[in-house]
Protein backbone atom coordinates (compact mmCIF):
# COMPACT_ATOMS: atom_id res chain seq x y z
CA UNK A 1 0.00 0.00 0.00
CA UNK A 2 1.12 3.23 -1.08
CA UNK A 3 1.65 6.63 1.14
CA UNK A 4 -0.93 8.12 -1.44
CA UNK A 5 -3.63 5.01 -0.96
CA UNK A 6 -3.31 4.90 2.75
CA UNK A 7 -4.07 8.70 2.91
CA UNK A 8 -7.50 8.63 0.99
CA UNK A 9 -8.67 6.05 3.57
CA UNK A 10 -11.51 7.32 5.41
CA UNK A 11 -10.37 7.24 9.29
CA UNK A 12 -12.56 4.44 10.47
CA UNK A 13 -10.85 1.92 7.73
CA UNK A 14 -7.48 3.26 8.35
CA UNK A 15 -7.70 2.97 12.13
CA UNK A 16 -8.91 -1.06 11.31
CA UNK A 17 -6.37 -1.38 9.17
CA UNK A 18 -3.75 -0.06 10.76
CA UNK A 19 -4.88 -2.23 13.79
CA UNK A 20 -5.27 -5.61 11.73
CA UNK A 21 -1.46 -4.44 10.31
CA UNK A 22 0.07 -4.13 13.84
CA UNK A 23 -1.59 -7.75 14.97
CA UNK A 24 0.17 -9.34 11.83
CA UNK A 25 3.86 -7.80 12.07
CA UNK A 26 3.67 -8.71 16.05
CA UNK A 27 2.67 -12.15 15.13
CA UNK A 28 4.99 -12.37 12.20
CA UNK A 29 8.11 -11.12 14.56
CA UNK A 30 7.21 -13.28 17.29
CA UNK A 31 7.23 -16.38 15.10
CA UNK A 32 10.61 -15.25 13.44
CA UNK A 33 11.89 -14.46 16.93
CA UNK A 34 12.30 -10.63 16.10
CA UNK A 35 10.07 -8.90 19.04
CA UNK A 36 11.19 -8.15 22.76
CA UNK A 37 8.88 -8.10 24.96
CA UNK A 38 8.45 -5.87 28.29
CA UNK A 39 10.07 -2.21 29.71
CA UNK A 40 13.09 -3.63 31.20
CA UNK A 41 13.98 -6.45 28.03
CA UNK A 42 12.91 -3.48 25.67
CA UNK A 43 15.26 -0.73 27.63
CA UNK A 44 18.31 -3.30 27.50
CA UNK A 45 18.07 -4.36 23.67
CA UNK A 46 17.82 -0.54 22.83
CA UNK A 47 21.29 -0.19 24.99
CA UNK A 48 23.31 -2.79 23.22
CA UNK A 49 21.77 -2.84 20.13
CA UNK A 50 19.69 0.45 19.05
CA UNK A 51 20.27 0.26 15.55
CA UNK A 52 18.50 -3.01 15.39
CA UNK A 53 15.12 -1.48 16.62
CA UNK A 54 13.01 -0.95 13.11
CA UNK A 55 9.15 -0.20 15.70
CA UNK A 56 7.78 0.07 19.30
CA UNK A 57 4.47 -0.47 20.92
CA UNK A 58 3.63 1.17 24.00
CA UNK A 59 0.59 -0.18 25.88
CA UNK A 60 -1.19 0.83 29.11
CA UNK A 61 -4.75 0.56 29.86
CA UNK A 62 -7.01 1.86 32.82
CA UNK A 63 -5.52 -0.24 35.63
CA UNK A 64 -2.11 1.17 34.52
CA UNK A 65 -2.97 4.29 33.59
CA UNK A 66 -2.15 5.83 36.98
CA UNK A 67 1.59 4.02 37.60
CA UNK A 68 3.89 6.69 37.41
CA UNK A 69 6.82 4.56 37.61
CA UNK A 70 5.33 3.14 34.10
CA UNK A 71 4.76 6.17 32.73
CA UNK A 72 8.14 7.58 33.45
CA UNK A 73 9.28 4.60 31.61
CA UNK A 74 7.40 5.36 28.86
CA UNK A 75 8.34 8.97 28.22
CA UNK A 76 12.49 7.83 28.63
CA UNK A 77 11.39 5.31 25.82
CA UNK A 78 9.50 7.71 23.42
CA UNK A 79 12.42 10.38 24.12
CA UNK A 80 14.69 7.40 22.63
CA UNK A 81 12.70 6.34 19.98
CA UNK A 82 12.20 9.78 18.79
CA UNK A 83 16.11 10.27 19.29
CA UNK A 84 16.54 7.28 16.80
CA UNK A 85 14.53 7.77 14.60
CA UNK A 86 12.08 4.42 15.44
CA UNK A 87 8.51 4.35 15.20
CA UNK A 88 6.42 4.07 18.02
CA UNK A 89 2.67 3.57 18.85
CA UNK A 90 0.54 3.15 21.63
CA UNK A 91 -2.68 0.72 22.07
CA UNK A 92 -5.01 0.88 24.93
CA UNK A 93 -5.68 -2.52 25.66
CA UNK A 94 -2.67 -4.25 27.04
CA UNK A 95 -4.66 -7.24 27.69
CA UNK A 96 -5.30 -7.57 24.22
CA UNK A 97 -1.36 -7.17 23.11
CA UNK A 98 -0.47 -9.58 25.78
CA UNK A 99 -2.35 -12.51 23.89
CA UNK A 100 -0.81 -11.74 20.95
CA UNK A 101 2.60 -11.81 22.12
CA UNK A 102 2.19 -14.12 24.77
CA UNK A 103 5.22 -17.32 24.18
CA UNK A 104 3.64 -20.78 23.99
CA UNK A 105 3.70 -21.42 27.54
CA UNK A 106 1.84 -18.79 27.76
CA UNK A 107 3.80 -17.10 30.54
CA UNK A 108 3.74 -13.01 30.33
CA UNK A 109 4.07 -11.00 33.05
CA UNK A 110 5.05 -7.24 31.16
CA UNK A 111 3.26 -6.76 27.95
CA UNK A 112 3.73 -2.93 28.16
CA UNK A 113 6.90 -2.26 25.43
CA UNK A 114 7.71 -4.33 22.58
CA UNK A 115 10.19 -3.98 20.30
CA UNK A 116 10.14 -5.06 16.98
CA UNK A 117 13.64 -5.76 15.63
CA UNK A 118 15.61 -6.18 12.08
CA UNK A 119 16.34 -9.80 11.83
CA UNK A 120 20.25 -10.65 12.03
CA UNK A 121 20.45 -11.86 8.72
CA UNK A 122 18.28 -8.97 7.07
CA UNK A 123 16.01 -12.56 5.45
CA UNK A 124 12.72 -11.41 7.79
CA UNK A 125 10.63 -8.33 6.30
CA UNK A 126 6.92 -7.98 6.89
CA UNK A 127 4.93 -5.28 4.13
CA UNK A 128 2.18 -4.56 6.97
CA UNK A 129 5.75 -2.92 8.38
CA UNK A 130 5.88 -0.52 5.81
CA UNK A 131 2.12 -0.25 6.04
CA UNK A 132 2.19 1.09 9.82
CA UNK A 133 5.66 3.44 9.48
CA UNK A 134 3.60 5.17 7.12
CA UNK A 135 1.21 5.74 9.26
CA UNK A 136 3.19 6.82 12.08
CA UNK A 137 4.93 9.45 9.12
CA UNK A 138 1.26 10.40 8.90
CA UNK A 139 0.58 10.90 12.01
CA UNK A 140 4.12 12.95 12.66
CA UNK A 141 2.79 15.03 10.24
CA UNK A 142 -0.31 16.29 11.57
CA UNK A 143 1.44 16.03 15.12
CA UNK A 144 0.34 13.53 16.49
CA UNK A 145 4.08 12.11 17.97
CA UNK A 146 2.58 8.38 19.91
CA UNK A 147 -0.87 7.62 17.52
CA UNK A 148 -2.87 5.43 19.38
CA UNK A 149 -4.47 2.59 17.88
CA UNK A 150 -6.73 0.03 18.32
CA UNK A 151 -6.30 -3.65 17.82
CA UNK A 152 -8.82 -5.54 16.23
CA UNK A 153 -10.94 -8.28 18.53
CA UNK A 154 -10.13 -11.49 18.83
Amino acid sequence: MTLEEVLIQKPVERAQCTGKALEEVLLSAKDNNCLTVGVYESAKVMNVDPDNVCFCVLATDEEWECDIALQIHFTLIQSYCFDNDISIVRVNNMQQLAEIVRDKTGQLEDAHCCLIMNSADGSWEDPALEKLHLFCEESRSLNDWVPEITLPKR
